[in-house]
């Protein structure tokens, strides 16, 4: 193989994912540490890497055409982080020599080097799944698996600019992208949010997009603690600002609940149909509600019963679990 001057390495999609994948990232910067390391990112997380000391330059995905046009001549080699057949084939068709990764949706003959999903991962944080993958294609993946993030300086100020007041301020993410069995029910999280902040004195963020304002907007009204609604209202570096600044967030399954887990803010998540052995959110201070019944984890966009996963975790389960979490 020749010698790597110029690493490419294709992102993840989504929030989430991205910080899961952090512990491999920082892998492979160690397996190549002289390289030129540069994240193809879809432009919705490129952010992220943008906040990376591990990263030496971060350029966006917009397709197979453009990104084989991008890329074509810069790279001895890309490392190809999701499992899809368009990532592996927009490196094929930019000519990049080496191309690895898992041998996932029909790609194998488009990679250079590939490896199959090992059994060993299935049931476990997909921190490991990823850090599989830098393993079964010949290089270290030693050690504990490190997925901190630290917010940028000027990011903090921006998201505590946003804020706008004095805190101390607790966040709550009450939506969740991938459908509403994955969230727990809106007038739960104002209880829960109104709960801990009077006994912390604390006012209360209400994060989300512009698709989940209306959420939003309804848990405000139901609080009597001060609030202030930033659904819609943050780029991913003013979201990653906004809960630097936090005390603690309440959060369904999501990709702020991984980004406040990775940067050390005390992060209670309630979770219902999705596998929380795999997509907990990863740091000591992060907690999981849920609970145990028998039709979770259904990975369902929507319940098709009674949402008893959700329906039946308590407001004062939640509560308990994040003034635990905050104690001195």
């Amino acid at each position: 193989m020749r010698e790597i001057a110029r690493l490419l390495v294709r992102a993840p999609n989504w929030v989430g994912d991205c910080v899961l994948a952090l512990p491999a990232l920082r892998d492979l910067r160690r397996a190549f540490p002289t390289a030129r390391l540069e994240v193809l990112a879809r432009a919705w997380v490129a952010d992220f890497y943008r906040a990376l000391p591990e990263t030496d330059a971060v350029g966006e995905s917009s397709g197979q055409t453009k990104d084989a046009a991008a890329v074509r001549g810069r790279f001895d080699l890309a490392v190809l982080l999701p499992n899809s057949f368009a990532s592996a084939f927009a490196v094929w068709r930019a000519g990049i020599p080496e191309r690895w990764g898992y041998a996932t949706d029909g790609r194998g003959p488009l990679l250079t080097r590939r490896c199959g999903v090992p059994a060993s991962v299935r049931g476990r944080s997909q921190v490991y799944y990823y850090r599989a993958m830098v393993a079964g294609l010949g290089l270290a993946a030693e050690g504990p698996p490190d997925a901190t993030l630290v917010c940028p300086e000027e990011w903090a100020a921006r998201g505590a600019a946003r804020l706008g007041e004095d805190g101390p301020w607790i966040g709550i993410n009450p939506g969740a992208y991938y459908g509403s069995a994955k969230r727990w029910p809106k007038e739960r999280f104002g209880a829960a949010a109104e709960l801990v902040a009077r006994r912390l004195g604390a006012r209360v963020a209400i994060l989300g997009s512009e698709a989940e304002r209306p959420i939003g907007e309804a848990i405000a009204r139901q609080l009597r603690a001060p609030a202030r609604v930033l659904c819609g209202e943050t780029s991913l570096a003013e979201l990653f600002g906004v809960l630097s600044q936090l005390r603690l967030l309440l959060t369904n399954d999501s990709g702020p609940m991984h980004l406040a887990a990775a940067l050390g803010v005390p992060t209670v998540a309630v979770f219902g149909s999705t596998d929380w052995r795999e997509t907990a959110p990863v740091g000591e201070r992060a907690r999981l509600v849920r609970e145990d019944v028998e039709c979770a984890p259904c990975l369902l966009r929507e319940c098709p019963i009674d949402h008893r996963c959700m329906t039946r975790v308590g407001v004062e389960r939640v509560a308990k679990a994040a003034l635990e979490l905050v104690a001195p």
